[in-house]
């Protein structure tokens, strides 16, 4: 549970966002004002612990240089923390459409998303009333533990929403569990996507909403934060599946202050419980009027990543965001509409380049520089479109997110020691989410050295460089090179390299040492 000296910040925080938001006037709302986000200071990134040399490395410093290594990029599927292809074991409507006629087990559903091939990791939407049933524990719908023990046991990761509203099972059945219904009122907010009823929202703002969510938040954090398997997050948000809106519908909240100090505080209390654990926002555009752009603004600076759930038809405002997002930030996308993978051509529309619209959707993640793409339930349907449409789902696995590999490797003679510099490429579409630290060891334990590149680099396609300084008597012929991504917390998980080139059993990458005796140094070899 949160101690209570951390509720007493979190209210002192949004006591803090409420006077700033009073006074009666647009101009002293809390609300961020739009602006562009390339250039834009969102602060400079998590903090780089032994933070490595990364030049420049003029020639006047050296004494004599070999490149003695180099590598070229391997375009095969590799699963590193931080990116990859997302398969559904549950969505806002469930598991598979055949588990949901009854026509396969969840536990089959499940093992057939985790044996697709080419997901890394398994996904979870499903509703608050899924995960607590009454007050003071969890009561973890089943497909929980069926998804983490398939990704133990497959190498796989594991992310999750918990949905605050949900439109599916409604007008019959809320989100929010029976014990929190019968304690916070519902409103009537109108009629969209051709519904034949009124959509109903929890008053959000109400003391036994907010009691009840911070108890959530509590016991997610005390059951996720730490797990291993868990990759991240999506933050708990307002509105329609928790994305930050109620459609063309208006807010059920009495005002803007109201809805705006709110969002805050459900937001703060999420970045303060989960310590470890990696957090997604939604970067859906305030159309609902109830403070999106504050709460983005707090969840990137606190280094959230940002995720969309569809991606042509969204507004230039929400592109802008994702592709200028700084570097060390995760990118999460999913394309709705034609979620279901299926391949009939009266489905599934083709341009006049002959692109269908589901290839097209996932050839602009990489445009936006993103990390990850969703695939939705159907692994029937998903195997039939890999086989149909190869090309889009190839490129997203030789592409996507981060890929990393030692390009070239130096070696000089530099104050009295041997100086290796290395430059790491990155032949993906984004920045490294995080901080990549490089080691630098003798395989027989005689030398170890290793720091950090700064946060975000090698960004996507760029490279970057940084060195070490080994001691003269160092004497072994062979160094390994190795790398883990640190993120939220301090944790740190190992990265594969993506370089075609052999690599040592470890997964690092061997460098041969050059004797002072070799001639001719300024030479490549």
């Amino acid at each position: 549970m949160v101690p209570l000296r951390r509720r007493g910040l979190l209210k002192a925080g949004v006591g803090v966002a409420a006077a700033a938001a009073t006074g009666g006037s647009d101009r002293a709302r809390a609300d961020v004002p739009t602006h562009r986000w390339d250039g834009y200071d969102f602060g400079p990134g998590p903090h780089v612990a032994n933070r490595l040399n990364q030049g420049p490395f003029g020639i006047e410093q050296d004494d004599g240089w070999f490149t003695v290594a180099a590598t070229s990029a391997s375009r095969k599927p590799l699963r590193n923390f931080g990116c990859g292809l997302v398969g559904y074991t549950w969505e806002e409507g469930g598991p598979s459409l055949a588990a949901r006629k009854g026509e396969e087990t969840l536990e089959r559903h499940v093992e057939q998303m985790a044996t697709l091939g080419f997901a890394d990791v398994l996904y979870i939407r499903c509703d608050w009333r899924d995960v607590q049933q009454r007050p003071g524990r969890l009561d973890l719908n089943p497909v929980f533990p069926l998804t983490l023990d398939a990704a133990r046991r497959h190498g796989l990761r594991v992310a999750f929403r918990i949905q605050l509203s949900n439109t599916e099972f409604q007008p019959g059945r809320l989100a929010m569990p029976d014990f929190v219904s019968a304690k916070v009122p519902v409103k009537a907010i109108g009629r969209t996507y051709r519904s034949n009823f009124d959509y109903r929202e929890p008053l959000y703002h109400h003391p036994e909403f907010l009691k009840a969510f911070r108890e959530l938040t509590e016991l997610l954090a005390a059951e996720f934060d730490s797990h291993p398997l868990v990759e991240f997050m999506d933050l708990m948000q307002y509105g329609f599946w928790g994305e930050g809106h109620t459609s063309n519908l208006p807010s059920p909240f009495p005002d803007y202050l109201t809805a705006e100090r709110t969002c805050v505080e459900m937001t703060r209390l999420q970045l303060e419980a989960f310590r470890r654990l990696q957090l997604a926002v939604n970067t859906e555009p305030d159309i609902s009027k109830t403070g999106n752009r504050e709460v983005i603004d707090m969840a990137v600076r606190a280094g959230c990543w940002l995720r969309s759930d569809s991606i042509l038809v969204e507004e230039p405002e929400q592109i802008e965001a994702l592709s200028n997002r700084p570097p060390w930030l995760g990118c999460v996308m999913e394309d709705g509409y034609f979620r279901h993978y299926r391949t009939d051509r009266d489905y599934l529309p083709v341009d006049a380049a002959g692109v269908n619209r589901l290839d097209l959707s996932m050839l602009h993640t990489l445009d936006l520089g993103a990390t990850h793409w969703s695939l939705w339930t159907e692994t029937a349907n998903l195997r039939r479109y890999r086989e149909a449409y190869p090309d889009a789902l190839g490129q997203l696995q030789a592409r996507l997110g981060y890929r990393l590999r030692p390009s070239w490797i130096w070696q000089r003679k530099r104050l009295g020691a041997r100086e290796f510099i290395v430059a790491v490429a990155n032949d993906g579409v984004a920045g490294v989410p995080g901080v990549l630290r490089l080691t630098l060891r003798d395989p027989h334990g005689s030398f170890r050295m290793e720091g950090g590149l700064d946060a975000g680099h090698p960004h996507g396609g760029r490279l970057r460089q940084a060195s070490f300084l080994v001691p003269r008597d160092v004497t072994a012929k062979l160094l390994h090179l190795s790398a883990e991504l640190e993120t939220k917390g301090g944790v740190r998980r190992p990265v594969q390299w993506a370089c075609a080139q052999p690599l040592a059993p470890d997964g690092a990458f061997a460098i041969p040492v050059k004797d002072d005796a070799d001639r001719d140094w300024r030479k490549n070899v």
